[in-house]
């Protein structure tokens, strides 16, 4: 029987994972998983982004892993630590769900869309493809990315499992 090592990434969390160990995140509602990969080192990244941007933070200290602006670039950051070529990472994305309808739906309340667009915003901004996404809709997903394959596979009561 073969041991695959699991790293958890809790909520406004992030982390790496090499030698084929598995990243996993649970609990996607209106929140983004961002998974970046090296395919050369095998080396995997997971951010799980709850909101899009750090300028509403009301904290002291600031969660870095909490908003998209900040929590990309410190994904990146611990990548290229361990030896990663920022030209060679490929994104993939989950989540960003919009789990209850609002009448008048201004646009704070529009969190899951709002994720997945400052997400893409970031990883475009650092020039990294955003090679497949399972994003939006109005269910949860967990998701778990091994470091060895980067195929992110993706849980829904709804929907299954699925990989991407």
């Amino acid at each position: 029987m073969i041991e695959v090592t699991l790293i958890k990434v809790g909520m406004a969390d992030l982390n790496i994972a090499s030698g084929g160990a598995l990243l996993k995140t649970t609990g996607l509602g209106s929140c983004v998983g961002v998974t970046l990969y090296d395919p050369q080192l095998k080396l995997a990244g997971m951010a799980h982004i709850m909101l899009p941007l750090s300028e509403i933070a009301r904290e002291g200290q600031l969660n870095v892993a909490k908003y998209a602006d900040t929590a990309i670039p410190e994904l990146i950051r611990r990548l290229r630590e361990k030896g990663a070529d920022i030209k060679r990472l490929v994104a993939k994305m989950a989540g960003g769900a919009q789990m209850f309808a609002f009448a008048g739906g201004g646009d704070s309340m529009r969190i899951g869309p709002r994720n997945v667009e400052s997400a893409k915003l970031m990883l475009d901004s650092f020039s990294i493809p955003l090679a497949a996404e399972d994003t939006g809709a109005n269910y949860g997903r967990t998701v778990e990315l091994d470091s060895g394959t980067g195929i992110l596979m993706i849980r829904s009561v709804q929907l299954g499992v699925k990989e991407i």
